[in-house]
């Protein structure tokens, strides 16, 4: 089991996961014997990705932020990158709440299995309910004062304050920018070395993967026994791809309009490193490959790549974000959860910020999901639906967030002149017989 990749795994948890529960429903007392000593573990690993998703967003956040460095840069290339990177998002997450609502992967569930979800989870539909009529009876700007915590550890305490703490990450990262750098450096480091920790605990959380996707999917089998929700999961995969596949034309349109470069021109330089992202699902990883390719055969200036590709692999998660979408409307409507337009605006900027803070390894956009989830007040228990699927989708949208990268590092070097011809640097250049 160690030798398969992890992807294998969790497929292979799944599959396990809801045999052993279609064998234990034969049983009278099968279904208590899941509910009390299988479902536990479950809900021990969706506890282990909500554990580290604060100090996820505190050390990925403010690292991107402080690397900026320069105030100046931060006012010229560095406002015109995180512009077009927020605006990339935005239209990317809308994207994928517009393909998700046109096909409603969600409703193609049962009325009866939705009733029982429904019922399984009561807690969470009340709890939902009771925060609505508090929101209904606050101000207009209640929302917007919500953003600024008045104590960062209390905000760090409860996941649905999720945006208080992205306030906060980029608050100390601009702090970080503006103090001399022999007192900055210190602190850049601890946060790089506890990024480095964070990133390993995924690591670590996802070796757990495949038992507590059996555990979720033995005990939602359990729970609700339909084939309705594996039609569906197709349905919801479909939505995704579909998805990332308009915001890479998308990307190429903007390419096309705004640095008159085809986009056969742009995929033939990208091709290996999208290849390389697609076998990682790393956009850490593929960077320096991803630099090399629009350095050398995209015509970017050094300069522009050094500055935003590094921030894009940190804070440019357009797939991640545009799969956080889908994924959470699809949850949304397998639990019989009509989402009004305020809700879904309320993804859009869950969706846009968390991704800001997304790791750019495998998993992390799972751990990010939780944030959206806790947010628009969904079950993260929902996350059992999607995590068969998760890692074949999530290296098709590691493949989009490169391409984004990729699209904005060309779209600044021409805003700053800094987009010339490509000229490739061959390995033997400097040899001399």
């Amino acid at each position: 089991m160690k030798k398969l990749e992890l992807h294998w795994q969790i497929l292979i948890g799944m599959l396990a996961g809801v045999l052993f529960a279609f064998i234990m429903v034969q049983f009278d007392w099968g279904a208590k014997f899941v509910s009390d000593w299988i479902k536990p573990f479950g809900n021990i690993f969706i506890n282990s990705l909500k554990l580290i998703a604060v100090p996820l967003i505190l050390a990925s956040l403010i690292k991107g932020v402080s690397d900026l460095k320069d105030i100046s840069k931060l006012s010229q290339m560095g406002g015109r990158t995180i512009g077009i990177y927020i605006v990339t998002t935005i239209i990317a997450v809308s994207i994928g709440l517009a393909v998700v609502n046109i096909i409603q992967p969600g409703k193609s569930i049962s009325e009866e299995t939705r009733t029982q979800l429904v019922e399984n989870y009561k807690g969470d539909a009340d709890s939902r309910i009771a925060q609505a009529h508090k929101q209904e009876e606050s101000g207009p700007l209640q929302a917007l004062e919500d953003i600024v915590p008045s104590n960062i550890f209390k905000a760090a305490s409860d996941n649905g304050n999720m945006l208080q703490v992205i306030f906060f990450a980029i608050f100390f990262g601009i702090g970080l920018i503006l103090i001399p750098e022999e007192q900055s450096t210190p602190v850049k480091k601890f946060f790089d070395g506890f990024n480095e920790v964070i990133l390993k605990l995924i690591d670590l959380i996802m070796l757990a993967a495949p038992f507590g996707v059996f555990a979720l999917l033995a005990a939602l089998v359990v729970e609700s026994p339909s084939l309705d929700l594996f039609k569906a999961l197709a349905w919801y995969a479909l939505c995704v791809i579909i998805g990332l596949f308009l915001m890479i034309c998308v990307y190429l349109g903007f390419v096309w309009i705004f640095t008159k470069k085809s986009p056969s021109f742009f995929l033939k330089g990208m091709s290996p490193a999208q290849l390389l992202a697609f076998s990682t699902s790393s956009s850490a990883a593929t960077l320096p490959v991803t630099m090399e390719r629009v350095e050398e055969h995209l015509g970017v200036d050094e300069e522009v790549t050094s500055f935003v590709l590094p921030i894009g692999a940190t804070i440019n998660m357009d797939g991640t974000s545009l799969y956080q979408a889908v994924a959470a409307i699809f949850i949304a409507q397998a639990f019989g959860m009509d989402l009004d337009l305020w809700a879904q605006l309320g993804i859009i900027v869950t969706a846009t910020l968390a991704s800001i803070g997304s790791a750019a390894v495998p998993g992390a956009g799972m751990v990010m999901l939780v944030i959206v989830l806790s947010q628009a007040g969904i079950p993260e228990a929902g996350l059992a639906l999607i995590f068969a699927v998760d890692r074949p989708l999530d290296m098709c949208r590691t493949v989009v967030n490169v391409t984004g990268d990729a699209a904005v590092s060309m779209m600044v070097a021409k805003s700053v002149d800094k987009l010339h011809d490509p000229k490739e640097r061959k390995w033997d250049d400097n040899y001399k017989a």
